[in-house]
């Protein structure tokens, strides 16, 4: 008989992930995707905000490809794949927000929204269109936008890229 927690423990571990190994629709990502999608598609968002940096387009599709890749098995192609997400950057907004009491915001507001449409080839039924994401990050007055936009827009997409996965591959 083992005396020793740290070995007991260990080997509860051990056990555990021996067991999680063989249940097939387990994954640490917490993805949910068939075994027959082996590709996904994508494409480029554009911006019709009408506001923002001139890569902002680039920056959102580069990074919302990047998370598939890095957490997911998927291969990402240009076209023609099991799985196609698409859509557009409709809002990149800066807002007063906590006014003090000269009426003065003290914080501003950095929102952007997308737009996105994601069809499964494999199960149509999981497919949506038009579903909204947005998030903000809020910097002080004092602040330039210019200054502080890199890391906030950093900070939103992180955020809208985490919802958009989960929406799409992750079984949360």
């Amino acid at each position: 008989m083992i005396s020793n927690p740290r070995i007991l423990n260990k080997a509860k571990f051990l056990l555990l992930l021996v067991f999680l190994s063989g249940c097939g629709a387990y994954s640490f990502t917490g993805t949910n995707i068939s075994p027959e999608v082996k590709t996904i598609t994508v494409e480029t968002f554009p911006n019709l905000s009408g506001s923002g940096p001139a890569d902002l387009s680039q920056i959102f599709s580069e990074g919302l490809r990047e998370t598939y890749q890095q957490n997911t098995n998927l291969e990402v192609i240009m076209e023609s794949a099991d799985l196609i997400v698409n859509g557009e950057i409709t809002s990149y907004s800066v807002l007063p927000v906590a006014p003090s009491a000269d009426e003065v915001a003290e914080l501003n507001r950095l929102r952007i929204k997308v737009r996105v449409n994601y069809f499964n080839q494999v199960d149509p039924d999981q497919d949506f269109e038009n579903k909204e994401f947005s998030f903000f990050a809020d910097f002080a007055q004092d602040q330039a936008l210019q200054d502080v936009e890199e890391d906030l827009i950093d900070e939103i997409f992180t955020q809208i890229f985490l919802e958009i996965f989960t929406e799409t591959v992750a079984n949360w």
